[in-house]
């Protein structure tokens, strides 16, 4: 007896008494000390022996590997045991199964510890507490990844809708929301908001979104830039809502659409990132996309659908649904970098830009020059606005075809653009000039400033100096530059490209030939 009560004594002095190693272990049960790593490091120093977590398939969790019986192992894992003790030689072996936090009989885990000296009571003991805190923290991390699952396949499906709405897919884009979130897209208009934060902050913001529309909106990760956050909002509850969560959370800005059709939610979300650029220098960090005076709304509707119908006529040739893929993507390849087009309509750049180059080939179009950018995104965009010329989907043939030039020359354009301009006037340093040369030369500073004789960064200055006086972003390309581009055009500044294909006879040929 006396020697038992000896070893006993020796025991807890070498493990530092019951009470100070079931306190250790329960500190790796508190918020930050959650760690199977840290826990499964502990328990081999504090057993002075070497120890091993695998999963049931044998994969090394945490520890070091530790060379198994493996039928004894195969056991324990499938759970026809719950634990197992060996002799290997100089080694004393214990194994003890960590049940599976889904229903079943196979462990979840295996949890093996090695020595040299026999297991007495106390370190049973301890192996036995150990076992019961690293099946917590399995539960904890089982359920973990499984919210993290369900989370990344709720995004995934709110990324597809968008994906969906932005190629003016609304039939699908309301089927796949049915199971989700019934009633969300049931309505045939919304406005397209985008909140931006920093990137660190943006899962947090998105978060904080869903939370704050409370299945009123869809909410999405921008694919493209990743600070941002884009919400689809069918319901006018949003954007108060979005207000205040904004007007919380200092660092962040938020830019809203007008009322759009969702088959216009590609338009929309080009709204709200123009309106994002105003919200950064309001001081309510919030703007909403102001209505301002459109070219086109200066024009003769006839003649601008017209002009637009014909000029798209190429397109009439293909299938309904490959038409509405090329000319989705090319709208909004015509306002975004073909990268950040790709990402929005998860697709890669070169289909991006494969598509592009259809629509471009057919319809007789060197995408690569800003006018002829302008003009083809104004004629897809006339279209999307009032949708195809004829609905019995007859394609206009006027006996007098609507000239660029006769479309471009009215009294109210040339008002228009002449003031636009104008605004350039003022500055010495011929900003207008400057801007002219650079739309010449492809927008290209380098090219505009051998034509002008100055340095590129001098180009590069004065079109961000324009920027502000035309209150429009030119440097990032898009529906800005293009007013600015068709001012030009209506003024004359700038020569008017030739569209429509080599032989209209023929609208596909330049793409088969």
């Amino acid at each position: 007896m006396a020697g038992r009560s000896e070893g006993g004594q020796a025991a807890q002095q070498r493990y530092g008494g019951d009470r100070d190693w079931a306190e250790q272990l329960l500190g790796h049960l508190r918020p930050a000390g959650r760690d199977l790593r840290r826990l499964v490091a502990w328990l081999a120093r504090t057993t002075r022996a070497s120890v091993c977590l695998q999963d049931a398939a044998g994969g090394l969790l945490a520890g070091e590997r530790i060379p198994l019986d493996a039928p004894v192992a195969a056991d324990v894992a499938t759970g026809r045991v719950a634990s197992a003790a060996l002799q290997d030689g100089a080694r004393h072996v214990r194994l003890v199964g960590i049940p599976h936090p889904r229903p079943g009989s196979a462990a979840g885990a295996v949890l093996v510890v090695a020595r040299t000296d026999p297991f007495d009571r106390h370190t049973a003991e301890i192996l036995g507490h150990t076992a019961g805190v690293l099946e917590l923290l399995l539960r904890e991390r089982e359920l973990s990844d499984t919210g993290h699952r369900l989370r990344r396949v709720t995004a995934d499906l709110r990324l597809a809708i968008l994906q969906l709405l932005m190629v003016e897919d609304t039939v699908s884009a309301r089927r796949v929301a049915a199971g989700l979130w019934p009633g969300l897209l049931e309505e045939d208009t919304a406005r397209v908001y985008v909140i931006e934060g920093s990137a660190a902050a943006r899962d947090a913001l998105a978060d904080a979104c869903v939370d704050a529309t409370d299945g009123l909106a869809l909410v999405v990760r921008c694919p493209a830039m990743d600070g941002h956050v884009i919400v689809v909002g069918p319901s006018g509850e949003v954007e108060e809502r979005l207000r205040f969560l904004v007007a919380d959370r200092p660092g962040t800005f938020l830019g809203g659409s007008t009322r759009q059709r969702l088959a216009l939610t590609a338009t929309a979300y080009t709204q709200a990132v123009t309106a994002l650029a105003v919200a950064r220098f309001h001081p309510a960090r919030s703007a909403v996309y102001a209505e301002r005076t459109r070219p086109e709304r200066l024009m003769d509707p006839a003649a601008l659908r017209t002009w637009s119908a014909a000029l798209l006529r190429p397109l009439d040739t293909l299938p309904h649904h490959v038409r509405a893929e090329l000319v989705a993507t090319t709208r909004l390849g015509l306002e975004f970098t073909a990268v950040s087009t790709a990402k929005v309509l998860g697709v890669s750049r070169n289909t991006v830009r494969a598509r592009i180059d259809r629509v471009a080939a057919l319809i007789g179009a060197d995408v690569s020059a800003p006018a002829v950018r302008a003009l083809a995104q104004f004629a897809l965009n006339t279209e999307a606005a009032h949708g195809p010329y004829d609905p019995g989907g007859a394609a206009p043939h006027p006996r007098q075809p609507v000239r660029l030039p006769d479309l471009l020359g009215t009294g109210a354009l040339r008002d228009w653009a002449r003031s636009l301009l104008g605004r350039l006037d003022g500055d010495g340093r011929d900003l207008r000039g400057t801007l002219r040369a650079w739309i010449d030369a492809d927008a290209n500073a380098e090219s505009a400033a051998r034509a002008l004789g100055v340095h590129a960064q001098t180009v590069r200055e004065h079109v961000r100096a324009a920027e502000p006086v035309l209150e429009r972003r030119l440097l990032t390309g898009g529906t800005d530059l293009h007013e600015v581009v068709l001012a030009f055009l209506i003024t004359g500044e700038v020569a008017t490209p030739r569209l429509g294909p080599a032989n209209p006879e023929q609208p596909d040929a330049s793409v088969h030939r």
